[in-house]
C-alpha cells in the first residue's frame, strides 16, 4: 500500500498544496486531475520519490515495487526493445545479466555454484522464466510487433519508443504503478488495449491524464488538486464533473438564499427600529441578522474559456470536391489518389497511422502546399479557417503583445474590443499585454482559437486542436464546436472530443481511404470495418 501523510509542497513564491493524506489500495486506478500548474505531475515525482516534500511523508508496504512511466526517451538506446522491457523490473533484470556473467565464466567455482543457485531461486520466484514472453506480449498488445523486438531502441521511430517505454512499466506487475500521460502518442487500438489491461489491473494505479475518455474507463477514484488541496473522489472523470459543479452551485445558491434573507431582515430593522411597537420585533430580526454568516466559495485554480463560432453566412449545398490527390514527402507517397466530397454539415474525423498524410492533406486543401497530382474545389459559399497543429510560424520572432498580434486578423480594431475578446481565452487585464515570444503552447492555442473565432468562417480545419490545452480549454472547445454550425475537417486523439463531435470518418492508408458516416465509437467496435482497415494497410 502506498500512502501520504501531511504532505506539503511549496516553492518561495507559491505553495502547490497542504496537508495531504490519501491512502492508495490495491485494485483502484487513481486519475489525477487539476489546472495547468496545479502540481499533477509534481504530485506523481514525490511519489516516486524523485521530488522531497516540503513537509510530510511517502510511505510504501515494505517489499511492493513502484514503476513509473520514463520521458527520457533516449535513455534505453543501445538496448533492444525486449529487453528494454524487461529492464523495468531492475532486480530481475540485474539477476539475469549476473546469471550470464557466471555461467560465462571459465573457472565456476563451488562459491560461484552457490550463488547461481540463490540466484535462480530469486529468479524463479519473480517468474522470471516467462519475462521474455510476457515482454513480447505487452509490446504486441500496444502494437510492437514481433520483427520490432530485437531492434535497438534507437532504431525505433518516436511513437514506438514510447509504447516500448510504456511496456516497461507495466512488466511484471508492479505493485504501485505511476503513469504521467500514457496515452500520448499512442493509437485508438494502444488505448483500446492499455485500457482492458488497467481495468483488469489487480493492483494500484495512479495516472495523469487529459483524455477525458481514458479517465472515465480506468478511473476508480479521482484525485482533485485545487484550492491548494488534494481531494479524493469516488467515481470516475464524468461523476467528479457533475459533482463538483453541483456543488458548485448548491454554495451558491445557498449564498444567493441568505443574501436575500439579509436584505429582507435589513429593510425589517431600518423601518421599524425607531417604532416603539415594534422594537422588540427589530432586536429580535437584528440577533438573527446577526447569525447569518456568507459561507466563503474558495476561488478555483480552474478557469473555463469561451470558444463559440458564428459563422458570418450560412454555406450553400456544395462544400468542397476531393479528386484523386496524391503527394510524396521526402521520398515516401503519404496520400495515393485520395477523392471524396464534403457535405453541407459534415464533422469529418481523419483517421490514419501516419500523421503526416492527415496534415499534409489539410495543407494542399489550405493552398499551403501544391499537390502532385488531383485537384479540389471549395464551393462557392464556403469560407475556411485552419488550424495547424505547428503554429510557430504565427508567433515565433514577433515580439508584439497578443492585443497587437490579434489586431491583425480582426475587422474591429479597437482595444476595448480585442481586449475583451482576448477575455474570453483567458488573457485579461496585463495577461494581454504578453509578448508573443513568452507564450506557453496551451496559451498560443488558445490565441489561434481567438483568431479562428474572429473569421466567422463556416468551415473549420483543424489539426490536433486539442494539442497542449487542459482538460478545462478541451472541455470548452469540445463544446464550442459540438455547437458550431457549419462543416469541419478535424484529426484528433481525443476519443470523447471525436466521438461527440464527428459523424464521418475518413482513415487515410497507403492504398486510398475508407469514408464511412458512422458514429465514431460504432467505427471502433464494427470488426468488419476494422478487418477491412487492416487489409488496406497489408496491400
Amino acid at each position: 500500500m502506498l500512502s501520504v501523510n501531511n504532505l506539503s509542497l511549496g516553492f518561495s513564491d507559491k505553495k502547490l498544496f497542504k496537508d495531504v493524506n490519501v491512502k492508495f489500495t490495491p485494485g483502484n486506478c487513481y486519475g489525477v486531475i487539476g489546472a495547468n500548474g496545479a502540481g499533477k505531475s509534481t504530485l506523481l515525482r514525490i511519489l516516486a520519490g524523485e521530488i522531497d516534500p516540503t513537509t510530510g511523508e511517502v510511505s510504501i508496504t515494505p517489499g511492493e515495487r513502484l514503476a513509473t512511466l520514463r520521458q527520457d526517451h533516449f535513455a534505453f538506446d543501445g538496448f533492444n526493445a525486449r529487453d528494454t522491457v524487461i529492464m523495468g523490473h531492475k532486480r530481475l533484470y540485474d539477476i539475469m545479466l549476473q546469471k550470464d556473467a557466471l555461467y560465462s565464466k571459465a573457472d565456476f567455482t563451488d562459491e560461484d555454484g552457490i550463488l547461481a543457485s540463490e540466484l535462480e531461486h530469486e529468479f524463479a520466484e519473480m517468474n522470471g522464466w516467462d519475462a521474455e514472453t510476457n515482454a513480447e506480449k505487452l509490446l504486441m498488445g500496444l502494437g510492437i510487433e514481433k520483427d520490432l523486438h530485437d531492434k535497438l531502441m534507437q532504431d525505433l521511430s518516436g511513437g514506438e519508443k514510447v509504447k516500448v517505454l510504456l511496456a516497461q512499466a507495466l512488466f511484471n506487475s508492479p505493485d504501485i504503478l505511476l503513469l504521467d500521460e500514457p496515452t500520448n502518442h499512442l493509437d485508438f487500438k494502444a488505448i483500446g488495449w492499455l485500457e482492458d489491461f488497467l481495468m483488469d489491473y489487480p493492483n494500484t494505479v495512479i495516472v495523469v491524464s487529459h483524455d477525458r475518455h481514458f479517465l472515465n474507463k480506468v478511473c476508480t477514484h479521482m484525485l482533485d488538486i485545487d484550492f491548494g488541496k488534494v481531494n479524493v473522489y469516488l467515481g470516475n472523470y464524468d461523476f467528479w464533473y457533475e459533482s463538483s459543479q453541483l456543488t458548485q452551485r448548491l454554495l451558491k445558491d445557498q449564498n444567493r438564499k441568505k443574501e436575500d434573507k439579509i436584505k429582507d431582515l435589513q429593510a425589517f430593522i431600518a423601518r421599524f427600529s425607531s417604532n416603539a411597537s415594534k422594537a422588540k420585533q427589530a432586536t429580535s430580526r437584528k440577533k438573527l441578522l446577526d447569525k447569518i454568516t456568507i459561507d466563503d466559495i474558495p476561488m478555483s485554480s480552474r478557469r473555463y474559456p469561451f470558444v463559440g463560432f458564428t459563422p458570418d453566412r450560412e454555406a450553400g449545398k456544395d462544400i468542397l470536391f476531393v479528386d484523386g490527390i496524391s503527394k510524396t514527402i521526402n521520398g515516401e507517397k503519404v496520400l495515393d489518389n485520395i477523392s471524396f466530397t464534403v457535405n453541407k454539415g459534415d464533422k469529418i474525423v481523419f483517421l490514419g497511422r501516419n500523421e503526416v498524410s492527415r496534415t499534409t492533406l489539410f495543407k494542399i486543401l489550405t493552398g499551403e502546399l501544391e499537390p502532385d497530382e488531383g485537384s479540389f474545389k471549395w464551393g462557392v459559399t464556403t469560407s475556411t479557417a485552419y488550424l495547424p497543429k505547428d503554429n510557430s510560424s504565427f508567433f515565433d520572432g514577433l515580439d508584439v503583445n497578443l492585443v497587437e498580434w490579434l489586431r491583425e486578423y480582426s475587422i474591429e480594431k479597437s482595444e476595448t474590443f480585442l481586449r475583451g475578446f482576448l477575455g474570453k481565452m483567458l488573457f485579461s487585464g496585463e495577461d494581454a499585454l504578453k509578448s508573443c515570444s513568452v507564450l506557453s503552447g496551451g496559451e498560443r492555442v488558445r490565441c489561434m482559437f481567438s483568431k479562428l473565432m474572429l473569421s466567422g468562417a463556416n468551415v473549420l480545419i483543424l489539426d490536433e486542436p486539442t494539442n497542449h490545452l487542459d482538460l478545462e480549454s478541451i472541455t470548452a472547445v469540445n463544446n464550442g464546436l459540438i455547437a458550431f454550425t457549419g462543416s469541419m475537417l478535424f484529426a484528433s486523439h481525443d476519443h470523447s472530443f471525436i466521438s461527440t463531435i464527428a459523424n464521418r470518418v475518413i482513415e487515410i492508408t497507403p492504398t486510398g481511404i475508407f469514408d464511412k458516416e458512422i458514429p465514431f465509437d460504432d467505427f471502433l467496435e464494427d470488426d468488419s470495418i476494422q478487418q477491412t482497415i487492416r487489409g488496406m494497410y497489408a496491400i
